[in-house]
């Protein structure tokens, strides 16, 4: 690195600096290292040593910061559509040492791009990093075992818009009935009162609603049972960890065989096949519970069904479910929008 002017030069490499000279032989100037920034080598310092060409004795000595010097190392990060960048701790490690130095080179690099979101992803061995992004304007945006993600917003005249993490759960319900009209129940082992309810649980991260569903069934009573539709969802609000639920009814086929039942013990205290006549009047069935029982019976009979089918986001290329309502035998849904159908309602 040069810096110059129009009596003298300097030259400073990461490990190596050069004495400076002026032209003139009354004073002599040495460059040296501030040791204070030390082993960062951020910046440097001149210390001048004046001298009288009659009498060579020093009459002054002054200190003053010379230059910033640009780090060797700046996060990279990975940036998104949104003109954002993503640091992954496990992707650019770095000492804790230099990390501070580091990120405010790197944050002035990103100011000067015009970066918007800064994101850090920091892992459970890189911890010691989150004081020091604190200090820097970071915030916690949410957490998972293994990392936390921090965020900080650079534009100083624009809003924040940055989302807040996903604030919905998302749990599954099952209506399994059997060929002589009974539905699959369950008493749970760690329970407010006593109740009879739906199998089902909460959808794990990546898994569709209906896998769940099926999951859920066979974990608790062991049936195997595969989709047949979607009954209905209830959205509540402040619930588990103060976020929204959804929970989704879905309605499942037992395949042939799955009469017998053996309970999860970790989970269940009681699993049995009820009528749906008992079921409905049951003085410890929720009202809730009898509700979703009764639409499904009604979609049963009107021939009404929410049924799904596979798709591919057109510019995202990732795969999803489209659900959607089929509306009897006489006027189904595909043919009144001219689409093949591609129902995976049984």
């Amino acid at each position: 690195m040069l810096y110059m002017n129009t009596r003298s030069f300097v030259f400073v490499s990461r490990r190596t600096i050069l004495r400076w000279s002026r032209s003139r032989l009354d004073s002599e100037c040495t460059l040296e290292l501030d040791a204070s920034s030390y082993p960062s080598q951020k910046s440097v310092c001149i210390r001048k040593r004046g001298f009288n060409t009659n009498q060579r004795q020093p009459n002054s000595r002054t200190t003053r910061t010379f230059a910033t010097m640009s780090c060797d190392k700046l996060f990279n990060g990975n940036k998104d559509r949104f003109n954002g960048v993503t640091v992954d701790s496990t992707q650019e490690p770095c000492d804790t040492s230099t990390f501070p130095d580091i990120l405010k080179g790197s944050l002035d690099k990103w100011r000067d791009t015009g970066i918007r979101g800064v994101w850090f992803k920091v892992a459970l061995a890189d911890s010691t990093w989150v004081p020091v992004l604190a200090q820097n304007g970071f915030r916690f945006h949410h957490a998972q075992p293994s990392y936390v993600m921090m965020v900080c917003w650079l534009p100083s005249n624009e809003v924040c818009n940055i989302p807040q993490y996903a604030s919905t759960m998302v749990g599954v319900g099952a209506i399994v009935m059997n060929e002589r009209r009974q539905i699959l129940v369950v008493s749970e082992k760690y329970k407010l009162f006593p109740h009879w309810k739906l199998p089902g649980g909460y959808v794990e991260p990546g898994e569709e609603i209906v896998n769940a569903a099926e999951r859920e069934v066979l974990e608790e009573t062991s049936v195997r049972a595969k989709f047949k539709q979607m009954v209905c969802f209830r959205h509540v609000h402040n619930f588990t960890f103060g976020c929204s639920d959804m929970y989704f009814i879905v309605a499942l086929t037992p395949e042939p065989g799955q009469e017998v039942l053996k309970k999860c013990d970790r989970e269940i205290d009681a699993v049995e096949w009820m009528t749906v006549e008992e079921y409905l009047n049951h003085p410890h069935v929720h009202s809730t519970n009898r509700f979703f029982v009764k639409k499904f019976l009604e979609y049963e009979a009107s021939g009404i069904s929410l049924s799904y089918f596979e798709d591919t986001h057109p510019i995202l290329k990732k795969p999803y479910l489209v659900y959607s309502l089929d509306l009897g035998p006489h006027t189904p849904a595909e043919k009144q929008n001219n689409i093949p159908s591609q129902s995976n309602k049984l």
